[in-house]
């Protein structure tokens, strides 16, 4: 059976212009055509070769311009290789720039009939899906009103439901499964799963090597347009990660390999530690109410989790995340600082989560916490169960939650008839 996409040694160049390119035809000819011809010419992509079966998840990762995204743009089509082929069986769906096709002026309802059936979908077969957009995108209450009045994450939301819509034989992913609220990216993440259950052909480029890590099946590794590794998702995402922290050291930023946490646990890169240690979190303490340094505490009871980092060197926009899950690897909790306004990191700080119940059933769980680039764009520093916490209840519960709850006996008088 023939691979749903093949990419055969393909290469791409672009041209770069001067900087003083004259904007105008007007200029250009005041100018005598000078600065109208490219600079000269850049390999985008260098022979690169890869292939993906039907129901197989394939990612591909490496730093920004190493030509993750030329190379979906030109397997959906947008623009052609200078040398090698591209074969695709299969319909293509593509969730690249979501929502680049709206109008601002049309309602949400037209805009899913135009974006549907311009991708190959009849009039007909949108009726039919209509409903399931709606419902998967949570739009139903604004689907007839402007797209001008919808926020931005809602017009995502519109957007990546179309597309999953689409009964793709081939799906294009760009940087697209972070839309909307923890909750939506999770159902965006299994409807993606789905796919692959259904023989989807799927390649994925994304920053966020852990997502990544748990939805390929392989991974290819792209430096300055070339493939330098392929294969088992973890183990390639391992090799980049050395890499990245290699070239960390280069630019004199020396860390040791082994440390110890404050738990007392030492801290292995690339066992219980991931990243280029770019901004190092030195010390996390996780304190009661009274602000005291603990590792047990009561159900229902406040708790902050203190991070202390260390930069490098100065850092734009980075994020802080912090993750619950108990011992089987179930996620509990999960936040960061996105919404946190984060400018530029120059010295050694503090952050700090302030939880102020902590809801969850007894029992033994771990704290992660997390540095990260802006955007997601690659781990800084990262502490994989390091910190244990015992959630100490007075009653056995089942589950994960253990909410205030009481039960009460009613009077038989008020029994429904």
């Amino acid at each position: 059976m023939p691979a749903s996409i093949q990419i055969d040694a393909i290469s791409k160049h672009f041209v770069r212009y001067h900087r003083d390119r004259p904007p105008t035809l007007k200029e250009a000819l005041l100018r005598g055509w000078r600065g109208v011809r490219g600079a000269n010419r850049f390999l985008a992509l260098r022979e690169v070769s890869l292939t993906v079966a039907a129901g197989e998840i394939v990612g591909i990762i490496g730093r920004n311009g190493a030509g993750k995204s030329t190379l979906l743009r030109l397997v959906g089509g947008v623009g052609r290789p200078d040398t090698g082929g591209i074969v695709v069986n299969g319909r293509i769906s593509a969730l690249l720039e979501l929502g680049a096709g709206f109008h601002p002026d049309l309602t949400g309802r037209e805009n899913v009939f135009v974006t549907g059936i311009i991708a190959g979908l009849s009039r007909a077969e949108m009726t039919r899906r209509f409903d399931a957009i709606v419902d998967f995108a949570e739009l139903d209450p604004f689907i007839d009103s402007p797209l001008r009045t919808y926020s931005s994450g809602m017009q995502l939301r519109l957007a990546f439901a179309v597309g999953v819509h689409t009964s793709p034989e081939v799906l294009l992913i760009d940087e697209v499964l972070a839309v909307g609220d923890l909750a939506f990216q999770r159902k965006c993440v299994e409807r993606i799963m789905q796919f692959k259950r259904d023989g989807c052909a799927i390649l994925l480029v994304s920053h966020d090597l852990t997502q990544v890590k748990s939805v390929c099946d392989r991974v290819s590794w792209l430096k300055d347009g070339r493939v330098v590794a392929e294969g088992h998702a973890a183990d390639v995402i391992a090799d980049y990660e050395r890499a990245m922290l290699t070239q960390t050291h280069q630019r004199g930023v020396a860390q040791p390999v082994v440390q110890r946490a404050s738990t007392g646990v030492d801290l292995r890169l690339n066992e219980n530690r991931f990243g280029t240690l770019e901004v190092e979190i030195t010390s996390v303490r996780l304190l009661n109410a009274a602000g005291t340094p603990v590792t047990a505490v009561e159900s229902g009871s406040p708790l902050a989790i203190e991070l202390a980092f260390s930069p490098t060197h100065p850092i734009t926009q980075p994020l802080f995340s912090v993750t619950i899950s108990d011992t089987e690897g179930r996620v509990c909790f999960d936040t960061n600082t996105a919404d946190l306004a984060m400018s530029t990191l120059e010295r050694a700080g503090l952050v700090r989560l302030s939880i102020e119940r902590l809801d969850l059933t007894g029992g033994d769980y771990y704290v992660d916490v997390g540095s990260y680039a802006a955007d997601w764009e690659h781990i800084l520093d990262y502490h994989w169960h390091v910190y244990p916490l015992m959630i100490e209840a007075t009653a056995a519960h089942k589950g994960v939650l253990n909410p205030p709850h009481q039960w009460h006996l009613l009077p038989s008088g008020i029994l429904p008839e």
